[in-house]
């Protein structure tokens, strides 16, 4: 897990207070300064949440989805260079409606690709996962169909995080929080830089 949460040798780790409110079972909330960022390896939980802050008009949920999942992708790092990014949308999505229109602040563009809940076979051209309405038991199966290769996967309906998936998204009625699964993270091909929690500051 130690690699997963180093990048070019040093830690990251947000200059600022990041809070996160206890879940339950094995999400354990944290409250870390930078002062004592050393200590995050020994003491961070399996899964992190965090959260911006998500406006009451139509159409922010999926705005507020579409630069979460964005800065998601901006924070991960896949062995190789992935241009454009293929974000595969598994299912019916509630909050995925503008995941099309993503481009990366490098200028990659991500290419988002509609995926029947069937057709697993489909994975290997995917470079992320976002799993809408497919069921605990389908997103487990796209889960663990891409288990230890560098895709990134993000659950839109899996708020205990129950499915494995790197990410999972957790919607309320004016914000829009997310776990972040270590265990899943390192368990997969992919690096994700720790400064992801600075999204729990709100929108870049």
């Amino acid at each position: 897990m130690r690699k997963e949460l180093i990048h070019d040798g040093m830690m990251l780790v947000g200059e600022s207070r990041i809070a996160a409110q206890a879940i339950g079972g094995n999400y354990v909330g944290i409250a870390l300064l930078a002062l004592v960022a050393p200590l995050l390896l020994a003491f961070m939980p399996a899964t992190t949440p965090a959260a911006i802050s998500l406006d009451a008009h139509a159409g922010a949920a999926a705005a507020a989805t579409a630069r979460l999942v964005g800065g998601i992708i901006e924070y991960s790092r896949w062995p190789d260079s992935r241009a454009p990014v293929r974000l595969c949308v598994i299912g019916p999505v509630r909050l995925g409606g503008q995941l099309g229109t993503l481009r990366l602040s490098d200028g990659r563009s991500v290419e988002r690709r509609d995926v029947d809940a069937a057709a697993l076979d489909s994975a290997e051209r995917c470079d992320v996962l976002y799993m809408g309405n497919i069921g605990l038991v389908g997103m487990m199966r796209w889960v663990a169909r891409v288990r230890g290769g560098a895709v990134l996967t993000i659950a839109e309906q899996d708020r205990a995080c129950r499915s494995e998936a790197m990410f999972c998204l957790i919607p309320a009625a004016r914000s829009l929080s997310f776990q972040l699964n270590i265990d899943a993270v390192a368990r997969s091909g992919m690096r994700v830089d720790p400064r992801v929690l600075r999204l729990a500051q709100g929108e870049n």
